[in-house]
């Protein structure tokens, strides 16, 4: 995991470009792979009793020829990938080609150059720290799609100048519906902001296995500003992982109403192994413990207190809003106004921001 005072090369690089995606495998290099991933499992998945079966599974299919028709790297690596996901019910795993990948033993604890600083830096930059739309939605209604969490580093102070511009919003609406996860010290970090000074938070634990220790994340005492108005966060079946995590981390807290779908159901955290001839696979090495209600939401996703269809999501969550703000709302103009947005935000005329599956 990244330390909060010193930067760290990630534990996991998928190389955006693998090498050589099509190349030909040969079913002795198709077999040593599997019998790497048997291996690697074994040692390091979550779940010692999954991993070992999972691993004899795979073995046993190799054996059979079961791979005998995926004859390239993209193709048994994407074989792979199912078979995992299948066998081991596990939303994170994953194997792919790609030679140029680096083991976690190697990067974990390096500290990178001022140039590799840099590098990372940009490719935060060019993402735009996974902030995807800040915008004031009429009726003064704050809005912020975020889709992933990158190295707080790098993505907290993005995080924080954004909540600034919405500061002065009547409400908040934080749009997670396509986001992939990332790292759990940023969620944190977002999460921070929307607690009182002084309400420190205990928001979730990692249990890491191949290590056997624990590791807990709490709401930071410095971050700002600080968000005190209400809530909505949008879900879907596309936000997983650090997606979920912050949207289960809003609601155990009962600091948000989440509006949407049921998440996609990730909560084991993990990194990349090497297998052998170019493969690598993401292995779960750890799991999640809330301490709330004690599990996480693996398989079963994070259920929305309010549930409609995801590209229903934001006009729901817009209209519970305007509709709050009405109820306590006691000059008369701008009641009426008010009323007028709620309509043409009821009949779709004013939503600026979609959302596409």
């Amino acid at each position: 995991m990244r330390s909060s005072t010193a930067l760290v090369l990630p534990a996991l690089v998928f190389t955006l470009q693998a090498q050589e995606a099509g190349a030909p495998v040969t079913p002795v290099q198709r077999r040593e792979v599997v019998e790497a991933l048997a291996k690697a499992l074994k040692a390091q998945y979550v779940f010692p009793e999954v991993a070992e079966a999972t691993g004899k599974a795979l073995q046993a299919k190799v054996a059979k020829g079961g791979y005998d028709e995926a004859t390239t790297t993209k193709a048994f690596g994407e074989a792979l990938s199912r078979d995992l996901r299948e066998l081991g019910k596990d939303g994170h795993f994953r194997v792919r080609f790609d030679p140029g990948f680096k083991p976690r033993d190697e990067e974990e604890d390096r500290v990178p150059s001022r140039e590799e600083v840099a590098e990372l830096r940009q490719q935060a930059a060019r993402r735009a720290f996974g902030i995807a739309r800040v915008e004031q939605l009429p009726g003064n209604v704050g809005y912020l799609d975020i889709r992933g969490f990158g190295p707080t580093e790098f993505v907290g102070p993005a995080f924080s100048a954004a909540l600034s511009i919405l500061s002065g919003t009547e409400a908040l609406i934080l749009d997670l519906r396509q986001n992939g996860g990332g790292d759990p010290e940023s969620v944190a970090y977002l999460v921070s902001h929307f607690f009182p000074e002084g309400d420190t938070r205990h928001l979730n634990s990692i249990y890491n296995r191949p290590k056997d220790t624990t590791r807990q994340y709490w709401t930071s005492p410095t971050v700002g500003p600080r968000y005190a108005g209400p809530v909505y966060v949008l879900t879907s079946g596309r936000t997983f992982s650090g997606g979920e995590e912050c949207a289960y981390d809003f609601q155990t807290q009962k600091r948000a109403i989440l509006v949407g779908e049921t998440t996609g159901g990730g909560a084991n955290p993990g990194h990349g192994v090497a297998l052998a001839h170019g493969f690598l696979a993401f292995i779960p090495t750890g799991r999640a413990v809330n301490p709330v209600t004690k599990t996480n939401w693996e398989h079963v996703g994070v259920k929305p207190d309010l549930a409609v269809p995801a590209a229903e999501a934001l006009k729901a969550a817009h209209m519970a809003i305007l509709k709050g703000i009405l109820a306590k709302e006691k000059d008369p103009e701008y009641r009426k106004r008010l009323e007028g947005i709620l309509a043409r935000v009821e009949k779709g005329e004013a939503e600026p921001v979609r959302y596409n599956r």
